[in-house]
């Protein structure tokens, strides 16, 4: 008796499955296209880009984690990659490019390498083994950093806002960078740290670039409360209220019976009275500035405005923490228990427009445990792009601040790591030996593409880099100005080495990741988008 064999179903109708090699190329094609989409913005040679959002508004730049974090990718692998590139900007703030360009490569060395019939596992294997050596090829070149050599401090942050649109203000961004992030350097633990929470950076539109300054202390994007208040105030002695100056209504209705026309004066008066009493006990500790997170009554504006008291309300949190690190002084919840201890102290307070805006400015801290950047340009955008510069600046300080080491940039350290492995190749055997090899060819991808961002001939340069490397000349990178090879030391083109270690490693895990895959079963999204039309039709009826 023959049976009739039924298909099984064990997936969805309208799911797609891709398997093996198909599954494989395709992810790493899509990997290589958003490598491929921020390779011409490597350097300071680099192109930028312009992006424009489904509402129009439009940013130019070349800030490699701007851009991906703009782009709307749908492909699974790509998200991957441009996992990478975000994970590169929070950890270390710097080398997104570089981290994303090399996983795009290392993607593109190993499938030459399938196609040879070489396993994936193999691959991951003989990278694995490259990474190490790459590691002990940076320590060879590794140099420290003095926190007081502000010279070398300067250098490292130029060469990461080389590439940045800031033309003749670069040294003064530079300069803000260094002397914001060096303001907020505290001890922990043995250690030297730096918060980058503790330095606000404040945007206003107007002058130029090169009017953006340094607060040593706080800028509260608020305006003082009431007119008849003071808009200046000297040593000032600050205190910080997370408690509304106000008299708080009733949760639950509530119906109040007066049947002496002669009380009723005496209930509103005595809203007044504890409005009074609040800002008495304010005078009394000493206070001469006030900064509200929460509302202040139009009552205790008079008063407060009566005992020369300056006063701003509704402060973001954000800025009152700020405020409490920068002012020495303490947020207190509950007025009955301020003393003339939580008061912060400042040299100056004061109102001033900036643009068309009132902005309060605490300057003139003692000790600021935090600090503010203003930024001043004539278009939105370029203040915007140098928002970005700065903050890629002040990671690369605050790198150095916590690990004071260096290495040569230019595409030194990388012709440096290809050398490394090269050497080392004779230790392995079999086909990882192959894999390991494509890590140093893959690595070289980035004075290649820095060279070819410059209009340079790619094979010449790269013929002198492995000549100079081979001759003792571990420092020598591409002068992209000059259009030959240079030593970066005396040029003083510098990276943090911790940027460099990060963008190494976090390529690696992206590309294993995507190498591993060799099945990719897509959800069917008929039945969303059916749904949706639905909907759809339901509100235009």
């Amino acid at each position: 008796m023959s049976m009739t064999r039924q298909p099984i179903l064990i997936l969805k109708e309208g799911t797609q499955r891709t398997r093996g090699r198909p599954a494989q190329h395709n992810n790493i094609l899509a990997a290589k296209i958003i490598a491929e989409m921020v390779k011409s913005t490597l350097g300071p040679k680099g192109m930028d880009k312009m992006l424009v959002d489904s509402l129009g508004d439009v940013v130019v730049t070349n800030d490699g984690a701007t851009i991906l974090k703009k782009i709307d990718v749908e492909h699974p692998a790509a998200k991957m990659i441009v996992e990478v590139a975000k994970a590169q900007d929070e950890t270390v703030g710097d080398g997104t490019t570089t981290a994303v360009i090399l996983a795009g490569e290392l993607l593109k060395k190993a499938e030459e390498l399938m196609e040879q019939k070489i396993h994936p596992s193999t691959i991951i294997s003989g990278y694995r083994k490259a990474l190490d050596v790459a590691y002990r090829a940076l320590q060879d070149i590794t140099l420290t950093v003095d926190l007081k050599d502000k010279n070398t401090i300067k250098n490292v942050v130029k060469t990461a806002l080389s590439s940045k649109s800031l033309g003749y203000a670069l040294d003064h961004i530079a300069d803000l960078a260094i002397e914001s992030v060096l303001s907020v350097v505290k001890e922990r633990d043995g250690k030297l740290v730096a918060d980058k929470d503790d330095i606000q950076i404040v945007k206003k539109v107007g002058k130029s670039l090169m009017e953006s300054e340094l607060v040593r202390g706080i800028v509260i994007d608020k305006e003082v409360v009431h007119p008849a208040m003071p808009k200046r105030v000297e040593n000032a002695k600050i205190a910080l209220l997370d408690t509304p100056l106000e008299i708080e209504k009733t949760e639950f209705s509530a119906e109040i019976r007066i049947r002496d026309p002669s009380k009723i004066k005496a209930f509103l008066d005595e809203e007044t009275n504890i409005l009074k009493e609040m800002v008495d006990k304010i005078v009394s500790v000493g206070a001469n500035v006030v900064v509200c997170q929460k509302g202040i009554d139009d009552a205790a504006q008079f008063f407060l405005a009566k005992a020369g008291i300056l006063a701003v309300r509704r402060v973001k949190r954000s800025d009152m923490e700020k405020l409490a690190k920068a002012t020495g002084g303490r947020i207190v919840t509950n007025i009955e228990s301020l003393t003339e201890k939580d008061l912060g102290r400042a040299g100056l307070v004061e109102e001033r427009k900036i643009g068309e805006d009132r902005l309060v400015f605490v300057e003139k801290c003692e000790n600021p445990g935090a600090v503010s950047i203003l930024i001043r340009a004539g278009l939105e955008r370029q203040m915007d792009e140098a928002e970005r510069a700065l903050n890629d600046a002040i990671m690369n300080v605050i790198n150095l601040v916590e690990n004071n080491k260096i290495v040569p940039g230019g595409g030194a350290a990388e012709v440096e790591i290809a050398k490394a492995i090269r050497r080392e190749m004779g230790k392995l055997t079999g086909k990882e030996q192959l894999a390991f090899l494509a890590f140093a060819d893959a690595v070289e991808v980035i004075p290649r593409t820095l060279a070819e961002n410059a209009g340079l001939e790619p094979v010449e340069i790269m013929a002198s880099l492995r000549h100079a490397h081979e001759n003792n000349g571990k420092s020598y990178g591409i002068n992209l100005f000059a259009g030959k090879v240079d030593d970066m030391l005396k040029l003083g083109v510098l990276e943090p080495l911790r940027v460099k270690e990060n963008a190494l490693k976090s390529s690696l895990e992206a590309a294993a990741m995507i190498l591993r895959i060799d099945d990719v079963v897509a959800a069917s999204r008929k039945k969303f988008t059916e749904k949706k039309s639905e909907e759809e039709k339901k509100s235009e009826t």
